[in-house]
């Protein structure tokens, strides 16, 4: 299980309103996905209370990516307020996600 947020339609804009989130839209069937998992667990634990780390399924809340205009994952979008700040599509590095992260919470 992972240590991220499971975002759904009924809990998305509760939990991404306030604050920063880092989303990762990911698939099951998905290898780069499955690769960014470690990745996405650390910066969870990294954050704790200071951001938050989410992740939706793809498969399961096609809405959402559709809503955010994801049409390949791994797609990564750091949002402020319920705002998106920055977007990443592909495996990308722990340390320019975190620059992303810090960047929004004004670090």
């Amino acid at each position: 299980m992972s240590a991220a947020t499971e975002l759904t339609s009924s809990n998305f804009d509760a939990i991404v309103s306030e604050g920063v989130t880092l989303i990762d839209f990911w698939a099951e069937w998905c290898n780069p996905c499955r690769m960014m998992t470690p990745v996405v667990d650390d910066l969870a634990a990294q954050y704790g209370d200071k951001a938050k780390v989410a992740k939706v399924n793809v498969d399961n809340e096609q809405d959402l990516a559709m809503k955010f205009n994801v049409s390949s994952i791994p797609t990564f979008l750091v949002v402020k307020d319920g705002e998106v700040t920055r977007r990443f599509v592909g495996v990308t590095s722990k340390a320019e996600l975190a620059k992303a992260v810090d960047a929004a919470l004004g670090a």
